[in-house]
């Protein structure tokens, strides 16, 4: 019998192998065990699809298509794109959008149910669902207990990525078809990394250079940057610095309610230091202003919300946002005068010298020398400098600060040496310190640029000297005692000769 008589009407090698090839690749079938064998899955898969794309597509082949798309979602637990898969079932990301874009142009629905049923990857879920959108009462096998070793897991992740990619640009000014898009990868997707990515391509996709931006993706994208702020928000992400300024991005191409969402919101999608040092500052910046098209009373009322959400992030994280929201305050009286009591509510406890003194310079270089000196006293409360360090860090901090008390006046650097003869045992600090005071007169704001002053200067037998130099003097006997203590006998040779 000639092999022409068992084809049936319209029918041909390649449509029957087209077919065959169809069955086998939507085929639910259980991930193996191994390296190799799991590679060789992902393999054989990518060199079937390569020639199923070397056919090109007629009526007969599309009918065939459509026809095994229907049955993939009907036909149950044979099926990797029914209803309910085993928890360790072969991910069908690759095979759907093979689907998607061969159906996308004849059958958009069909094209779209086969794509997003094909999202799901049960094997990072424990109990979810893994029906389609619309039915999510169905539950996956899983297997407790036990987590699979797949070792193409990254793979996979990437294939689920590009087919979540893929039905975004496909759905570009369809905000039914992106609308549910969006709701599949915030479901399905659980790297924030890829997430990210997905929001880079909606956004990318939203901008491009030769069309007005598309409002509806751009919403998308910036849905999925919300997500990834909250997804690493407690969590370490090298990239996360670069996803907060891309979200702030985001959101400035959106609209300025979308900036002033996400201030709103900031405790759940920024630190507080992000949400000063990147999310505040870049809203304030004059690039955004420019770009968003604002008058002189959106401006205010935006800068306003940054302003709020700098003193939020100061009292919530003091040693890091205070001086920020100092800096963001500079224009608005009222909100400065709070950013600083909040620093000086948090200078007992919550800041370190170091902090302190950084917000003391801030002051003085802003025109506020009291501020700054009183902050430096704060400071000095923090500070120990012991005998031997005389190399500290905070030693210039520290003649800063006696400087500024100096040329503020006799009765402030008064009240100073006290608290530097308690905080500082280091002799030759001491005696730096002492001979600064003793060069100029008291009083002088600024001894560099000052005229010649015809004021005596400050002797050191009265008081508020007498006190430093005592305490120098007794930091020298302290500190030759100590050194002739722990003194080797070839140095203590040395220092009898």
């Amino acid at each position: 019998m000639p092999v022409q008589r068992l084809l049936g009407d319209g029918e041909s090698y390649l449509a029957l192998a087209v077919e065959t090839a169809l069955i086998g690749l939507g085929q639910q079938r259980v991930m193996p065990d191994g390296l190799y064998a799991q590679e060789k899955v992902c393999r054989n898969e990518e060199q079937l699809l390569a020639k199923l794309q070397e056919v090109e597509l007629d009526d007969s082949l599309v009918k065939i298509f459509r026809k095994q798309a229907v049955f993939f979602l009907e036909a149950g637990p044979y099926s990797g794109l029914g209803e309910i898969v085993h928890r360790e079932s072969v991910p069908m990301h690759t095979f759907a959008r093979y689907l998607f874009t061969s159906l996308l142009p004849h059958d958009a629905e069909l094209a779209y149910k086969i794509a997003l049923r094909a999202m799901r990857l049960p094997v990072l879920e424990s109990t979810a669902s893994s029906g389609d959108l619309s039915r999510p009462h169905h539950i996956v096998s899983v297997v407790p207990n036990r987590y699979p070793r797949w070792f193409t897991l990254s793979h996979i992740e990437s294939q689920q990525c590009e087919l979540a990619s893929t039905m975004l640009t496909a759905a570009k000014g369809d905000s039914r078809r992106l609308e549910t898009v969006l709701e599949s990868i915030q479901k399905n997707i659980h790297s924030s990394s890829h997430i990210f990515k997905l929001a880079q391509d909606a956004f990318k996709i939203a901008t491009l250079m030769d069309s007005l931006p598309d409002i509806t993706l751009l919403k998308v994208s910036l849905e999925l940057g919300l997500q990834v702020m909250r997804i690493t928000l407690s969590t370490l992400n090298w990239r996360r610095r670069e996803m907060v300024r891309w979200l702030v991005t985001c959101a400035t191409e959106v609209g300025v309610y979308a900036l002033d969402s996400i201030m709103q919101s900031w405790f759940t999608l920024f630190t507080p230091t992000e949400a000063t040092s990147i999310v505040a500052t870049t809203v304030m910046s004059n690039s955004t202003i420019v770009r968003l098209h604002l008058d002189c009373h959106q401006q205010e009322k935006l800068a306003s919300s940054a302003r709020t959400l700098a003193l939020q992030c100061a009292m919530k994280d003091p040693q890091n946002c205070a001086l920020s929201a100092l800096t963001l305050c500079e224009k608005d009286q009222i909100a400065f005068e709070t950013a600083y009591q909040i620093v000086l509510d948090a200078a007992t406890t919550g800041m370190s010298y170091t902090q302190l003194f950084t917000i003391a310079r801030y002051m003085e270089h802003r025109g506020y020398p009291m501020r700054a000196y009183k902050l430096a006293t704060l400071a000095m409360a923090h500070l120990n400098l012991s005998y031997n360090q005389d190399t500290h860090p905070a030693i210039n901090d520290v003649l800063w600060a006696c400087a500024l008390s100096h040329s503020l006046g006799k009765n402030e650097l008064a009240a100073v040496i006290p608290l530097v003869v308690k905080s500082v045992k280091c002799a030759t600090v001491l005696s730096d310190i002492l001979r600064r005071c003793t060069l100029t007169t008291p009083g002088l704001v600024s001894v560099l640029h000052s005229r010649r002053n015809s004021g005596k200067l400050m002797s050191l037998d009265k008081a508020p000297l007498r006190q430093l130099l005592d305490a120098t003097i007794g930091a020298y006997i302290n500190t030759t005692h100590s050194r002739l203590t722990h003194i080797s006998p070839r140095h203590y040779s040395e220092f009898i000769e």
